[in-house]
């Protein structure tokens, strides 16, 4: 198994950092994990959502929020359009499926 992580959404944000004070630097990234194998991929249903501050190299953690920064999160976060969580199948899956579908044909057909 193999899990990759994508980037939903990210955008630099124009607000004081908590930690810093800086007003520069800080960015908020919106990402999901993604599991893959041969069989089929599948994303997290959970989003995983970061504000780091790249002035003072933190991660800044919603305690330590203002509301200026809630209201932007609130923003961007409906910017991030997270990728469906069904189980997507691949080519070697349906190959499978396939497969056992016409042996199962086939047993049917000739002890009938």
């Amino acid at each position: 198994m193999e899990k990759r992580t994508h980037i939903l959404h990210k955008a630099q944000v124009n607000n004081n950092c908590p930690e810093c004070y800086s007003a520069e630097g800080l960015e908020f990234i919106f990402s999901q994990e993604e599991v893959q194998n041969k069989l089929y991929s599948k994303a997290n249903k959970e989003v995983i959502e970061i504000l780091h501050c790249h002035t003072c190299d933190q991660d800044i953690y919603p305690v330590k929020w203002t509301e200026d920064i809630e209201q932007v999160y609130d923003y961007h976060r409906k910017l991030a359009k997270p990728k469906n969580s069904a189980i997507k199948l691949k080519p070697l899956a349906y190959l499978i499926i396939l497969t056992d579908a016409l042996i199962i044909t086939a047993i049917i057909y000739y002890l009938w």
